[in-house]
């Protein structure tokens, strides 16, 4: 068994025409009375697939994969935007056998009964696609034991990872495959999917079941609070449409939304007032060192579906502008939670966001490094830019030395505690000074040893 784009599993039909509705038709009311939304709604061609078009256009891999081209390929992409459901579809629709096995529970010996009833299957003509699911887990032994079977085409080798593969899978397994970059999905991905469950005959428009009309706040209140999720976009819609038809309504709005998923809607518009002060709000409690507040903001936006890498590109900025040289682990914190957040997505990645928010709340503040660039572009481009000494020229070339290129200049490591006293900056900007440390955090001793430079190369 596997599972679909919305973490519902997939039995393995028998043949290719068992997973689709007959052409020009639907699958009935009575094939899917009591069956959740999310599955009925599950994909069933290339075509019916939410988001990646940009793996799904006319000739792409994916396509020649589906119209039965023997190949391999893996897909890389966070949790969720439907690596499961590409590898069944692909199946299907080539009527090719369907085995997931778990990178997490399966050792070599499964691999190895897989391939050879693989093996079997294709001297009766029939081929399989192998789906490996979390392939970064495997150890080289179980990847050594993949690769006669791609190389040879024995199966089709679907791989999914939230890792690059390029750190985790062997280098010939690799070399013989494809690799597809996944994106996440958007709001766009999802609204989509929700007019097609509001007309599908699949979805909420099933025989005389007539048509709901979902409101464009409530449309707004699902998307924040799916936050990416297609099932759980689907699951809030079909919990709305039944408290709709409780109050013989067709029309769903936010309060039929709020009442049917039991919480309240998080208000926060995100292309409105309410984006721009909350995260406003969030940067300067994370500035004013306040840890519960910069929590709270924090959570507003994750419930509200705020896109977690434009949260971790803010905490980034926060990092180098408020606090700086105080504390120089701050920027390298915030990268690493927009890594992290990148590979493995939600909700996982809002602890590693959390992580980040206290370590910067936490931290000593400096805008000193702000301050020190600001002045430094005023000066450029207000033109005081002089000529570079020509002591620090380039000295690399035949007739250098005749215009005095390089002459006199002292290599610091050659000198006392690696500092050569001499002239650096141009004559126009001699005496400038751009940098000017805090006593806060680390620049308390930064403040004390840019002091003894400064009395080392004479500048008093």
């Amino acid at each position: 068994m596997s599972e679909d784009l919305f973490g519902e599993p997939i039995a393995e039909p028998k043949d290719a025409a068992s997973a689709v509705a007959p052409a020009g038709g639907s699958l009935g009311s009575d094939q899917h009375a009591g069956t959740p939304l999310a599955v009925r709604m599950r994909p069933r061609t290339l075509d019916e697939i939410v988001g990646q078009q940009h793996l799904l256009a006319p000739g792409s891999p994916l396509r020649r994969l589906a119209a039965g081209e023997p190949m391999s390929v893996f897909l890389w992409g966070p949790p969720g935007v439907g690596k499961t459901t590409i590898a069944s579809v692909v199946s299907r629709q080539t009527d090719r056998r369907f085995v997931e096995v778990s990178a997490v529970t399966a050792g070599v010996k499964e691999v190895r009964a897989v391939l050879d009833q693989a093996k079997r299957d294709l001297a009766r003509g029939r081929q399989t696609v192998l789906f490996v699911d979390e392939v970064h887990r495997f150890s080289k032994a179980q990847q050594d034991v993949l690769l006669p079977a791609v190389e040879n085409r024995l199966v089709t080798l679907i791989a999914a990872t939230t890792e690059n593969p390029s750190f985790s899978v062997i280098s010939p397994l690799l070399s013989r495959s494809l690799l597809l970059t996944l994106k996440p999905l958007t709001d766009d991905d999802i609204s989509g999917l929700l007019d097609r469950a509001l007309t599908d005959d699949r979805g909420l428009q099933g025989p005389g079941g007539g048509t709901f009309e979902l409101t464009p706040d409530a449309r707004a209140s699902l998307l924040r609070m799916a936050g990416g999720d297609a099932r759980r976009a689907l699951t809030y819609l079909e919990e709305s449409a039944a408290g709709a038809r409780a109050v013989d309504s067709m029309i769903i709005d936010p309060p039929i939304v709020e009442r049917a998923v039991d919480r309240a809607t998080v208000q926060y518009d995100r292309d409105g007032d309410q984006h721009y002060d909350v995260i406003s709000a969030f940067i300067k409690s994370m500035r004013g060192s306040d840890v519960n507040a910069s929590l709270h903001y924090l959570a507003r936006m994750i419930e509200a579906g705020e896109d977690p890498r434009f949260i971790a590109r803010r905490i980034m900025i926060l990092a180098s502008e408020d606090i700086g040289m105080a504390d120089p682990t701050a920027i390298q914190v915030a990268v690493a939670a927009a890594q992290t957040v990148q590979l493995i997505g939600m909700p996982e990645g809002a602890i590693t966001l959390a992580h980040a928010v206290i370590h910067c709340a936490l931290a000593p503040k400096s805008n000193a490094v702000v301050t020190a660039i600001g002045e430094a572009r005023a000066d450029v481009r207000e033109g005081k830019i002089g000529v570079v000494p020509p002591h620090l020229r380039d000295a690399h070339y035949a007739s250098a030395e005749k215009y005095g290129h390089g002459v006199g200049y002292r290599y610091a490591h050659d000198e006392p505690h690696g500092i050569a006293a001499q002239q650096y900056l141009p004559d126009a900007l001699e005496g400038a000074d751009y940098y000017r440390p805090t006593t806060h955090g680390n620049e308390a001793s930064v403040t004390e040893r840019l002091k003894k430079i400064n009395e080392l190369l004479g500048r008093g």
